[in-house]
């Protein structure tokens, strides 16, 4: 599986970036957020006690308004408008821009995010006048067709990315949890020979993996265990196990749950790799993991992650990341052992 010629950070930045300025608009006119915090900083629990939301997607919030040089943390841990905030996004300043996004009050992507805010939950949730966020709607075999082939076209840019910024020659058999297409798979054993893996996926998306892999000629060194990642056992024989953009869809509680699993079913001296896209480890970056969370966060009961807050969870395991390489599109790749 070979990389691309051109650098398409841009095609899939414009997408992934695509509900930030929703979620700045909620800020901005349903919350006035940015005159609140002048009257009186606080940090993030704060800002969900005075307003009333849920701390997930506040903290994307916050996340998203450091990134982008609306607000600071100061050394005690409040939130403050920056001054370019200051002069434009707080009441009563000469230059007051809240005007401007008035008109943006009642786009849906606003309206979408301001319910996430309060309700703490994905916009179209199971049980309301929408279907369902993706993870119901995975079960039609239709939206699992087309939400795979999303993925599977960036894996096709990120795969051989983290073929490259990995050592698996040591290893002998990859667990690849939730792995989609097998894309990543895919390019992981091609680069290293005496490696096969295992896809751990639920129906109907296991039926695209063991397509896809068929139509690669890898059928003898990929095969695919149909179950759900949370429920079922797993396979107790693959020394690596790899999470690629798959944390990132899950609040802590699920994240902790499937790392737990993994360390159960690893073998001494196994380890785990986690591929996504990760926040600075003060949260306050890098701005497209910022507006990247912002959209996780509307349609997923997940966000982006700090390497910090995922050590934190692997070391209450006993494991430890012990190397961090960039891929490709603002994703990185933790490699993790036992402590």
């Amino acid at each position: 599986m070979l990389p691309p010629t051109a650098d398409p950070s841009f095609i899939y930045r414009t997408r992934d970036a695509i509900a930030a300025a929703d979620a700045l608009a909620a800020a901005i006119v349903h919350l006035d957020l940015f005159t609140a915090l002048a009257d009186e900083p606080t940090d993030v629990t704060g800002v969900c006690d005075r307003l009333g939301l849920h701390r997930r997607p506040t903290d994307v919030l916050c996340t998203l308004l450091l990134a982008q040089g609306l607000l600071v943390r100061d050394a005690a841990g409040l939130l403050r408008p920056t001054a370019t905030a200051r002069e434009f996004l707080v009441a009563g300043s000469r230059f007051d821009a809240r005007p401007y996004y008035v008109a943006m009050a009642d786009k849906p992507g606003v309206g979408d995010f301001l319910k996430v805010l309060r309700t703490g939950r994905p916009a179209h949730w199971p049980g309301d006048e929408a279907p369902g966020d993706w993870h119901a709607s995975m079960h039609d075999i239709g939206f699992a067709e087309a939400f795979t082939a999303a993925m599977d076209c960036r894996g096709r840019v990120l795969a051989p990315a983290l073929a490259a910024a990995v050592e698996c020659g040591s290893m002998r058999r990859l667990l690849d949890i939730g792995g989609g297409s097998a894309v990543y798979s895919r390019a992981v054993v091609e680069r290293f020979p005496g490696l096969s893996a295992t896809v751990l996926e639920a129906s109907p998306v296991d039926q695209i993996a063991r397509r896809a892999i068929a139509d690669a000629g890898l059928d003898a060194r990929i095969e695919v265990v149909a179950a759900d990642m949370f429920t079922a056992a797993w396979p107790v024989d693959h020394d690596c196990h790899l999470f690629s953009n798959v944390l990132h869809d899950w609040d802590e509680a699920e994240c902790r749950t499937l790392l737990a699993k993994s360390t159960a079913a690893l073998p001494a001296g196994g380890r785990i790799l986690i591929h996504d896209m990760l926040l600075d480890d003060d949260k306050s970056g890098p701005l497209w993991a910022a507006e990247y969370s912002v959209l996780l966060s509307t349609i997923t009961q997940g966000r982006l992650y700090s390497a910090a807050e995922i050590g934190g969870w692997l070391a209450d395991l006993g494991f430890t990341i012990v190397a961090r390489a960039p891929t490709a599109l603002g994703r990185s790749v933790l490699t993790t052992s036992r402590s």
